[in-house]
């Protein structure tokens, strides 16, 4: 991030008539889709003083050069500076505001929260099906002209023009030519001369092109809440009776019935009129929720990268109009343009998805909470294992704890037994599944129940290894190339480079190279060796790269038609199988020996959502965790449901290591394609911040540089420090004191991650 360009010629200071003249100049303050902390303002011509509102897109001539670019409006007034001639608007590009005033100030706070450009910011949130208007054509409307119906009695025109005319007069809008033509049944004819003789005016109107609907889902009633929910609801209850805002956390072991909370909770709310926002973590996850609760409300709308650019703008269009009772989606439908807002629902809110990657990198659990907060609604976490910052935030009673500790119907958590595979036969064979695993998914099929096989690495194999070279790396990234059977490729799974599988090594050119590790596809085809008659289903996101595939493939397991389900972490949560007796973790040490801080809490999390989707049904189920480290405290907390023991062991760790939710974090990476100036100017950036955090005093600490675990990505060296801080202001003045100094060398990127949970 360079410093931005001087973008307008220097001049002589203005006269005080001249000043006098440009503080009544009408203008428009603008950002751009850049890494610039300013706006600029802009002279709006008088044609544009009518059409111009904050939340459109406008153009403008920007730089040196006067290159029209297209920037957002986000404020107009009388208001600008006088110290500079100010360069003219050129053109409206939106007939309508794409925001309201309320979603831009929060995406104002997001923009500073986590140090982008607020243009950045709007660019992201607003989908690009509602920028390009898409599913809807232009067409020309007519209405009657001024006066013209109070006169109808004395014109003299041909019958069917008065009927025409008859019919605007009494529609209370402008009516579409096909429309106008169907119910007088005549052509343009009569139209165009009533438009002729200036009786009727053309109006451009945008109709939709594509037809959609909420569904007909016969609805049901709400369930008999047991005597755990209703504390909790009433709780709820008195926070949305009360208008006010708070988050409250509502902790409930798998199976509890945390779904049924919130829909009764929506219930209240919708009650009064207003409208809800519910997130959900992973796509697969989104077509139950979704059937869920069009069981129960008439108007669901829904916002996921699954949907075409027409569905997406449709259903954007109908949360606005405020026809929506409910809105669920992924990360981005935190912003869903929702008019009556009364309450936002996050379910498995300790979940990484929930953190955007890209820029703005912000956290949708955060965003939801700075959202109620400015509309003073009630924002509800939900998750069986919470975050630890959300945790810790409950025991600093900043938000309300709401436990719920047994599964609806009292029935029991699942066993989970610890199985050590470091001396298991079959293992040292070389397979997946130890015999121990082995034996009991045999057990459970013949009982007629189902099986849930759960391993968070995909492909067939995870390295193609040479004794004396270690794995085949891709080219262009720090990382080993996944062996993918059936495409018969070994690929990148950063970049997506794909390659061959070589005869001999490429680097030492030595024949007898093994492919080692299992991934999803091996896993699969382990399954169906070992049990032929079993009808298995694998999904991952290889499998499912259809739209409609997860809500197709989890339904025939629901049908059971599948007999064993398999894969990463999209089986992992919130799916209700009364049918499964047995859930295999085939390796819990995937996550857990990664070089993360997180890496102990997400171990816990996965192993504790898979348990739960067993024992959910009259048959009882157990569950088998797989391990070479059997003694690891996080594999013991797990195995008898701990999450609170857990928790405490882990944040007493964190309190220890400075590391969050004790400290704020962010998280700077320099990257460039020559290794010896990247690593040169990360030392000097870091030395710069590392500088200014002690001229001002500040508490910020700086931890590295470093190269970073994944040294280089896409053709790209990367390096990385880290700056910590008891509150994230200190981070921020440090950056922003820093950063807009700092002049990069060509080729070099620098990029900030503000609570970080990627450490890559």
């Amino acid at each position: 991030m360079t410093r931005q360009p001087q973008l307008f010629e220097t001049e002589p200071p203005p006269t005080p008539w001249e000043e006098a003249a440009r503080s009544d100049q009408f203008t428009a303050e603008v950002v751009f889709n850049l890494p610039l902390e300013t706006s600029y303002h802009y002279l709006v011509p008088p044609e544009l003083r009518e059409l111009i509102q904050p939340g459109q897109r406008v153009r403008v001539p920007f730089g040196r050069g006067d290159k029209l670019t297209t920037a957002y409006c986000v404020g107009v007034g009388y208001s600008a500076p006088t110290s500079r001639k100010l360069k003219q608007l050129q053109e409206v590009l939106d007939r309508e505001p794409l925001l309201t005033p309320k979603m831009l100030r929060l995406t104002e706070w997001i923009a500073n929260r986590y140090l982008c450009g607020w243009g950045q910011v709007l660019e992201s949130v607003i989908p690009a099906g509602v920028k390009k208007q898409a599913g809807t054509r232009e067409v020309t409307c007519y209405e009657p002209a001024s006066g013209v119906c109070e006169q109808i009695a004395e014109l003299k025109l041909p019958r069917k023009q008065r009927d025409i005319l008859q019919l605007l007069c009494d529609a209370n809008e402008a009516l579409p030519v096909d429309q106008i033509s169907d119910a007088i049944g005549c052509g343009t004819s009569p139209i165009n001369s009533l438009r002729d003789k200036k009786l009727i005016l053309p109006i451009r109107r945008r109709t939709s092109t594509v037809s959609h609907d909420f569904g007909d889902a016969k609805l049901q009633d709400d369930l008999t809440l047991n005597p755990e929910q209703q504390v909790v609801l009433t709780k709820i209850e008195g926070l949305l009776q009360k208008g006010e805002h708070g988050t409250l956390l509502l902790c409930g072991v798998t199976g509890s019935g945390k779904t049924e909370v919130y829909i009764q909770a929506i219930r209240e709310v919708v009650s009064y009129g207003r409208q809800a926002i519910v997130l959900v973590p992973e796509i697969s996850l989104t077509p139950q929720t979704i059937r869920r609760f069009r069981s129960r409300f008439p108007t669901v709308a829904v916002l996921h990268s699954h949907l075409s650019d027409a569905e997406r703008h449709w259903h954007w269009q109908q949360i606005a109009l405020g026809e929506v009772q409910v809105v669920v989606g992924a990360r981005s439908a935190v912003f869903a343009p929702t008019p009556h807002l009364g309450l936002i629902v996050i379910d498995e809110e300790h979940e990484t998805t929930f953190k955007q990657q890209t820029t703005p990198r912000y956290h949708a659990r955060e965003v939801a909470r700075e959202r109620a907060r400015q509309e003073n609604i009630p924002l509800l976490l939900g998750s069986a294992t919470p975050s630890l910052e959300s945790l810790q935030r409950a025991r600093d009673r900043n938000d309300i704890w709401l436990p719920l500790h047994n599964r609806v119907e009292s029935r029991p958590l699942p066993p989970v037994h610890i199985v050590d595979v470091q001396h298991d036969p079959y293992i040292s064979k070389g397979h997946s599944i130890g015999r121990a695993l082995a034996n009991q998914i045999k057990a459970a099929t013949d009982d007629g129940g189902q099986v849930i096989l759960f391993l968070n690495l995909r492909g067939y194999s995870t390295v193609l290894w040479c004794p004396k070279c270690q794995g085949i790396r891709c080219p262009d990234c720090d990382i080993t190339l996944t062996w993918h059977r059936d495409r018969g490729l070994l690929l990148c799974h950063s970049c997506e480079y794909s390659q061959p599988p070589p005869e001999v090594c490429p680097t030492c050119s030595r024949p007898g190279m093994r492919y080692l590790g299992t991934g999803t596809q091996r896993l699969e085809a382990e399954v169906k060796q070992k049990f032929p008659k079993l009808r298995v289903l694998r999904m991952d996101s290889d499998s499912m790269r259809k739209p409609g595939s997860h809500d197709e493939a989890l339904e025939s397991f629901r049908a059971g038609e599948v007999d064993l389900l398999l894969g990463t972490q999209m089986i992992a949560k919130g799916l209700d199988f009364p049918n499964v007796t047995l859930v295999g973790v085939v390796d819990a040490d995937t996550l857990l020996h990664q070089p993360d801080l997180r890496a102990a809490e997400r171990t816990f999390q996965l192993i504790a959502q898979v348990a739960g989707r067993t024992g959910r049904g009259d048959l009882g189920g157990r569950v088998l965790v797989q391990t070479m480290s059997p003694d690891e405290p996080v594999i013991q907390f797990a195995s008898r449901h701990d999450y609170l023991g857990f928790a405490k062991h882990e944040l007493e760790n964190r309190e220890a290591a400075m590391a969050p939710p004790f400290q704020s974090l962010a998280r700077i990476v320099v990257r460039g394609l020559d290794d010896e100036i990247t690593q040169g100017e990360t030392r000097r950036i870091a030395s710069a911040f590392r500088e200014a955090a002690t001229k001002l005093g500040s508490d910020v600490r700086l931890l590295g540089p470093a190269p970073a675990p994944v040294a280089k990505l896409k053709k790209h060296f990367r390096y990385h420090f880290l700056l910590s801080a008891p509150q994230i202001e200190a981070i921020q003045e440090v950056w922003r004191s820093t950063s807009k100094n700092l002049k990069l060398e060509v080729g070099v990127e620098m990029q900030i991650d503000v609570d970080p949970l990627d450490m890559r």
